[in-house]
Protein backbone atom coordinates (compact mmCIF):
# COMPACT_ATOMS: atom_id res chain seq x y z
CA UNK A 1 0.00 0.00 0.00
CA UNK A 2 1.07 3.56 -1.07
CA UNK A 3 2.44 5.82 1.51
CA UNK A 4 0.08 8.68 1.75
CA UNK A 5 1.46 12.44 2.80
CA UNK A 6 -1.75 14.28 4.30
CA UNK A 7 -1.20 17.95 3.89
CA UNK A 8 -4.25 19.47 4.53
CA UNK A 9 -7.82 17.86 5.58
CA UNK A 10 -9.68 16.61 2.40
CA UNK A 11 -11.66 18.73 0.46
CA UNK A 12 -15.13 18.50 0.38
CA UNK A 13 -15.85 16.11 -3.17
CA UNK A 14 -18.82 18.15 -4.38
CA UNK A 15 -22.48 17.37 -3.46
CA UNK A 16 -23.94 14.01 -2.14
CA UNK A 17 -27.21 14.97 -2.06
CA UNK A 18 -29.73 14.69 -5.11
CA UNK A 19 -29.80 16.76 -8.08
CA UNK A 20 -32.28 16.97 -10.62
CA UNK A 21 -31.13 16.98 -13.96
CA UNK A 22 -34.08 16.15 -16.09
CA UNK A 23 -34.40 19.84 -16.64
CA UNK A 24 -31.08 20.79 -17.55
CA UNK A 25 -29.83 20.82 -21.00
CA UNK A 26 -26.60 18.54 -22.25
CA UNK A 27 -23.99 20.27 -20.95
CA UNK A 28 -20.53 20.00 -22.85
CA UNK A 29 -16.69 19.50 -21.36
CA UNK A 30 -13.65 20.75 -22.74
CA UNK A 31 -10.84 19.01 -22.33
CA UNK A 32 -7.42 20.43 -23.61
CA UNK A 33 -4.05 18.66 -22.57
CA UNK A 34 -0.54 20.10 -23.41
CA UNK A 35 0.48 16.43 -24.25
CA UNK A 36 -0.20 13.48 -26.06
CA UNK A 37 -2.68 10.96 -26.36
CA UNK A 38 -3.44 8.83 -24.47
CA UNK A 39 -3.81 10.59 -21.13
CA UNK A 40 -5.04 9.33 -17.57
CA UNK A 41 -7.16 13.01 -17.30
CA UNK A 42 -10.10 12.30 -19.78
CA UNK A 43 -11.00 8.94 -18.14
CA UNK A 44 -11.00 9.71 -14.60
CA UNK A 45 -13.06 13.21 -15.38
CA UNK A 46 -15.33 10.52 -17.24
CA UNK A 47 -15.66 8.72 -14.09
CA UNK A 48 -15.81 11.72 -11.77
CA UNK A 49 -18.53 12.93 -13.13
CA UNK A 50 -20.83 10.31 -14.00
CA UNK A 51 -20.12 8.96 -10.57
CA UNK A 52 -21.52 12.42 -9.47
CA UNK A 53 -24.94 11.91 -11.76
CA UNK A 54 -24.30 13.11 -14.80
CA UNK A 55 -25.20 10.68 -17.89
CA UNK A 56 -22.64 10.80 -21.08
CA UNK A 57 -24.87 11.49 -23.96
CA UNK A 58 -27.71 12.72 -22.25
CA UNK A 59 -26.52 15.21 -19.33
CA UNK A 60 -22.80 15.87 -20.37
CA UNK A 61 -20.47 15.41 -23.33
CA UNK A 62 -17.01 15.64 -24.16
CA UNK A 63 -14.64 17.12 -26.27
CA UNK A 64 -10.72 15.97 -26.01
CA UNK A 65 -8.23 17.64 -27.69
CA UNK A 66 -4.71 17.13 -27.52
CA UNK A 67 -2.18 20.45 -28.33
CA UNK A 68 1.15 17.60 -28.13
CA UNK A 69 3.45 20.08 -26.40
CA UNK A 70 2.83 23.09 -29.30
CA UNK A 71 1.88 26.30 -27.75
CA UNK A 72 0.37 26.95 -31.88
CA UNK A 73 -1.75 23.95 -31.08
CA UNK A 74 -3.03 24.63 -27.97
CA UNK A 75 -4.13 28.20 -28.74
CA UNK A 76 -5.76 26.33 -31.93
CA UNK A 77 -7.83 24.15 -29.44
CA UNK A 78 -8.36 26.11 -27.25
CA UNK A 79 -10.30 28.62 -29.51
CA UNK A 80 -12.15 25.53 -31.37
CA UNK A 81 -13.20 24.92 -27.47
CA UNK A 82 -14.40 28.14 -27.08
CA UNK A 83 -16.33 28.59 -30.46
CA UNK A 84 -17.93 25.06 -29.59
CA UNK A 85 -19.31 26.96 -27.07
CA UNK A 86 -18.49 24.30 -24.54
CA UNK A 87 -19.35 25.02 -20.85
CA UNK A 88 -16.34 24.49 -18.86
CA UNK A 89 -12.84 23.96 -20.23
CA UNK A 90 -10.76 21.47 -17.91
CA UNK A 91 -7.01 22.21 -19.23
CA UNK A 92 -4.29 19.94 -17.78
CA UNK A 93 -0.83 21.76 -17.15
CA UNK A 94 -0.10 25.47 -17.45
CA UNK A 95 0.73 25.96 -21.23
CA UNK A 96 -3.09 24.64 -21.73
CA UNK A 97 -4.35 26.79 -19.32
CA UNK A 98 -2.58 29.82 -20.41
CA UNK A 99 -4.16 28.58 -24.25
CA UNK A 100 -7.48 28.89 -22.74
CA UNK A 101 -7.34 31.95 -20.82
CA UNK A 102 -6.43 33.60 -24.08
CA UNK A 103 -9.34 32.30 -26.08
CA UNK A 104 -12.18 33.07 -23.44
CA UNK A 105 -12.69 34.98 -20.70
CA UNK A 106 -15.76 34.07 -19.66
CA UNK A 107 -15.96 30.65 -20.24
CA UNK A 108 -15.24 28.29 -16.42
CA UNK A 109 -11.44 26.99 -16.50
CA UNK A 110 -10.11 24.28 -14.10
CA UNK A 111 -6.84 23.63 -14.09
CA UNK A 112 -5.76 20.30 -13.95
CA UNK A 113 -3.28 21.00 -12.60
CA UNK A 114 -0.99 23.92 -12.90
CA UNK A 115 1.95 24.98 -10.95
CA UNK A 116 2.72 28.09 -9.38
CA UNK A 117 -0.14 29.85 -10.42
CA UNK A 118 -0.13 32.81 -8.95
CA UNK A 119 3.40 32.74 -10.24
CA UNK A 120 2.70 32.72 -13.79
CA UNK A 121 -0.48 35.49 -13.56
CA UNK A 122 -3.38 32.34 -14.08
CA UNK A 123 -5.10 33.23 -10.64
CA UNK A 124 -5.01 36.26 -8.63
CA UNK A 125 -4.70 34.02 -5.35
CA UNK A 126 -4.96 30.57 -4.37
CA UNK A 127 -7.46 31.90 -2.00
CA UNK A 128 -9.79 33.97 -4.14
CA UNK A 129 -8.79 32.92 -7.46
CA UNK A 130 -10.74 35.80 -9.22
CA UNK A 131 -11.89 35.97 -12.67
CA UNK A 132 -12.63 32.77 -14.56
CA UNK A 133 -9.85 30.03 -13.54
CA UNK A 134 -9.57 27.88 -10.65
CA UNK A 135 -8.55 24.33 -9.86
CA UNK A 136 -5.78 22.18 -8.76
CA UNK A 137 -2.26 22.96 -8.01
CA UNK A 138 0.54 20.39 -8.91
CA UNK A 139 3.29 22.09 -5.96
CA UNK A 140 5.94 20.91 -8.95
CA UNK A 141 7.86 24.20 -8.34
CA UNK A 142 8.14 23.85 -4.34
CA UNK A 143 8.94 19.98 -4.49
CA UNK A 144 12.29 21.53 -6.21
CA UNK A 145 14.79 21.29 -3.22
CA UNK A 146 13.43 18.03 -2.24
CA UNK A 147 13.68 16.74 -5.53
CA UNK A 148 17.60 18.11 -5.38
CA UNK A 149 18.24 16.54 -1.79
CA UNK A 150 16.63 13.08 -3.20
CA UNK A 151 19.68 13.03 -5.42
CA UNK A 152 22.51 14.78 -3.62
CA UNK A 153 21.47 11.55 -1.53
CA UNK A 154 21.28 8.61 -3.79
CA UNK A 155 24.94 10.42 -5.60
CA UNK A 156 26.87 11.52 -2.95
CA UNK A 157 29.06 13.21 -5.04
CA UNK A 158 26.66 14.85 -7.30
CA UNK A 159 28.22 18.52 -7.69
CA UNK A 160 26.41 19.53 -11.19
CA UNK A 161 22.79 19.13 -11.75
CA UNK A 162 21.27 19.57 -15.63
CA UNK A 163 17.40 20.54 -15.70
CA UNK A 164 15.61 19.86 -19.28
CA UNK A 165 13.49 22.73 -18.95
CA UNK A 166 11.29 24.81 -21.57
CA UNK A 167 11.63 27.64 -23.73
CA UNK A 168 8.18 28.75 -24.00
CA UNK A 169 6.28 27.39 -21.05
CA UNK A 170 5.06 30.20 -18.47
CA UNK A 171 6.04 27.94 -15.36
CA UNK A 172 9.90 27.62 -16.27
CA UNK A 173 10.62 30.67 -14.46
CA UNK A 174 9.05 29.81 -10.62
CA UNK A 175 10.21 25.90 -11.77
CA UNK A 176 13.61 27.17 -12.17
CA UNK A 177 13.65 30.01 -8.81
CA UNK A 178 12.70 27.34 -6.54
CA UNK A 179 15.71 25.10 -7.93
CA UNK A 180 18.15 27.74 -7.95
CA UNK A 181 17.69 28.44 -4.59
CA UNK A 182 18.34 25.23 -3.03
CA UNK A 183 20.78 24.63 -5.57
CA UNK A 184 22.81 27.62 -4.04
CA UNK A 185 21.84 26.34 -0.35
CA UNK A 186 23.16 22.76 -1.35
CA UNK A 187 26.56 23.33 -2.71
CA UNK A 188 25.08 22.54 -5.58
CA UNK A 189 25.83 23.85 -9.31
CA UNK A 190 22.35 24.51 -11.57
CA UNK A 191 22.77 23.78 -15.63
CA UNK A 192 19.21 24.85 -17.21
CA UNK A 193 19.14 23.63 -20.63
CA UNK A 194 16.14 25.08 -22.39
CA UNK A 195 14.65 23.64 -25.40
CA UNK A 196 11.14 24.26 -27.39
CA UNK A 197 10.67 20.60 -27.71
CA UNK A 198 11.94 16.70 -28.93
CA UNK A 199 13.97 17.94 -31.87
CA UNK A 200 16.21 19.67 -29.60
CA UNK A 201 16.60 16.89 -26.86
CA UNK A 202 19.66 15.28 -28.19
CA UNK A 203 21.50 18.32 -28.67
CA UNK A 204 20.55 19.45 -24.87
CA UNK A 205 22.10 15.96 -23.42
CA UNK A 206 25.04 16.28 -25.18
CA UNK A 207 25.44 19.60 -23.98
CA UNK A 208 24.70 18.27 -20.04
CA UNK A 209 27.30 16.03 -20.63
CA UNK A 210 29.30 18.16 -22.04
CA UNK A 211 29.44 20.10 -18.56
CA UNK A 212 29.29 17.05 -16.74
CA UNK A 213 26.45 17.04 -14.90
CA UNK A 214 26.05 13.85 -12.61
CA UNK A 215 21.86 13.95 -13.37
CA UNK A 216 19.23 15.95 -14.80
CA UNK A 217 15.79 17.23 -13.66
CA UNK A 218 13.05 16.56 -16.93
CA UNK A 219 10.15 19.34 -16.63
CA UNK A 220 6.83 18.13 -16.11
CA UNK A 221 5.62 19.50 -19.42
CA UNK A 222 8.02 16.71 -21.13
CA UNK A 223 6.26 13.90 -19.76
CA UNK A 224 4.40 12.80 -22.77
CA UNK A 225 8.12 12.49 -24.27
CA UNK A 226 9.26 9.75 -21.35
CA UNK A 227 10.19 7.25 -24.02
CA UNK A 228 12.15 9.69 -26.29
CA UNK A 229 14.02 11.20 -23.11
CA UNK A 230 14.79 8.06 -21.33
CA UNK A 231 16.36 6.79 -24.47
CA UNK A 232 18.56 9.78 -25.06
CA UNK A 233 19.78 10.14 -20.88
CA UNK A 234 20.64 6.38 -21.30
CA UNK A 235 23.25 6.98 -23.60
CA UNK A 236 24.32 9.63 -22.22
CA UNK A 237 24.24 7.61 -18.68
CA UNK A 238 22.60 10.07 -16.79
CA UNK A 239 20.22 9.92 -14.25
CA UNK A 240 16.60 11.46 -14.74
CA UNK A 241 14.51 12.85 -11.80
CA UNK A 242 11.00 13.02 -13.11
CA UNK A 243 7.23 14.59 -12.32
CA UNK A 244 5.88 11.39 -13.79
CA UNK A 245 5.58 8.02 -12.25
CA UNK A 246 4.99 6.82 -15.79
CA UNK A 247 8.41 7.74 -16.96
CA UNK A 248 10.12 5.33 -13.99
CA UNK A 249 8.26 2.71 -15.35
CA UNK A 250 9.44 3.41 -18.91
CA UNK A 251 13.22 2.88 -17.37
CA UNK A 252 13.55 6.79 -15.66
CA UNK A 253 15.74 6.58 -12.00
CA UNK A 254 13.38 8.46 -9.65
CA UNK A 255 10.22 10.65 -9.58
CA UNK A 256 8.70 12.92 -6.70
CA UNK A 257 5.07 13.86 -8.05
CA UNK A 258 1.92 14.87 -6.53
CA UNK A 259 -0.61 11.34 -7.00
CA UNK A 260 -1.78 12.70 -10.67
CA UNK A 261 -5.25 10.49 -10.00
CA UNK A 262 -6.18 12.45 -6.94
CA UNK A 263 -5.28 15.62 -8.59
CA UNK A 264 -7.58 14.73 -11.61
CA UNK A 265 -10.36 13.53 -9.34
CA UNK A 266 -10.20 16.40 -7.40
CA UNK A 267 -10.60 18.11 -10.55
CA UNK A 268 -13.29 16.43 -11.56
CA UNK A 269 -14.81 17.54 -8.19
CA UNK A 270 -14.15 21.35 -8.89
CA UNK A 271 -15.79 20.57 -12.74
CA UNK A 272 -18.96 19.32 -11.28
CA UNK A 273 -19.29 22.04 -8.90
CA UNK A 274 -19.01 24.44 -11.59
CA UNK A 275 -21.29 22.99 -13.67
CA UNK A 276 -23.49 23.26 -11.11
CA UNK A 277 -23.74 26.88 -10.83
CA UNK A 278 -20.34 27.49 -8.35
CA UNK A 279 -18.31 30.79 -9.87
CA UNK A 280 -14.66 29.78 -10.41
CA UNK A 281 -13.62 33.31 -8.36
CA UNK A 282 -15.28 31.62 -5.61
CA UNK A 283 -13.69 27.96 -5.55
CA UNK A 284 -10.01 28.55 -3.87
CA UNK A 285 -7.57 26.48 -5.71
CA UNK A 286 -6.95 23.27 -3.95
CA UNK A 287 -3.27 21.56 -2.98
CA UNK A 288 -2.32 18.06 -3.68
CA UNK A 289 -3.43 15.83 -0.33
CA UNK A 290 -0.70 13.04 -1.57
CA UNK A 291 2.39 12.36 -2.63
CA UNK A 292 4.75 9.79 -4.43
CA UNK A 293 8.02 8.74 -4.43
CA UNK A 294 8.86 6.17 -7.22
CA UNK A 295 12.27 4.68 -7.49
CA UNK A 296 13.39 2.23 -10.23
CA UNK A 297 16.01 -0.05 -8.92
CA UNK A 298 17.34 -1.89 -12.60
CA UNK A 299 17.78 1.91 -13.84
CA UNK A 300 19.91 2.40 -10.62
CA UNK A 301 21.90 -1.04 -11.17
CA UNK A 302 22.49 0.08 -14.91
CA UNK A 303 23.92 3.75 -14.01
CA UNK A 304 25.99 1.85 -11.27
CA UNK A 305 24.41 3.06 -8.47
CA UNK A 306 24.18 1.77 -5.16
CA UNK A 307 20.94 3.33 -3.40
CA UNK A 308 20.98 3.66 0.33
CA UNK A 309 18.93 2.10 2.11
CA UNK A 310 17.56 5.28 3.73
CA UNK A 311 16.51 6.58 0.17
CA UNK A 312 14.92 3.42 -0.30
CA UNK A 313 12.79 3.05 2.98
CA UNK A 314 11.15 6.35 1.71
CA UNK A 315 9.75 5.51 -1.40
CA UNK A 316 5.83 4.28 -1.99
CA UNK A 317 7.62 2.15 -5.03
CA UNK A 318 9.94 0.54 -6.00
CA UNK A 319 10.70 -0.73 -9.34
CA UNK A 320 12.90 -3.87 -9.54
Amino acid sequence: MKRRLVLAAAASLGSTGAWAQTAERLRKVGVLIDGSAPHPLPGVLRAGLTGRGWVEGRTIAFDVRYADGQPARAAEQAAELAKGEVDIIVAHFTPAVRAAMAATKTIPIIMAPAGAPVETGLVASLSQPGGNVTGVTNMAAELGGRRLQLLKDMIPSLGRVAVLASSHDAFTRPFLTYLEEAARSGGLQLDPVPVAGPSEFAAAFAKMAEVRAGAVIIQGVFNSHRAAIVEVASRQRLPTMWFDRQAVLAGGLISLSANTDDIFQRAAAMADKVLKGAKPADLPVEQPAIFELVINLKAAKELGLTLPRSVQVQADELIE
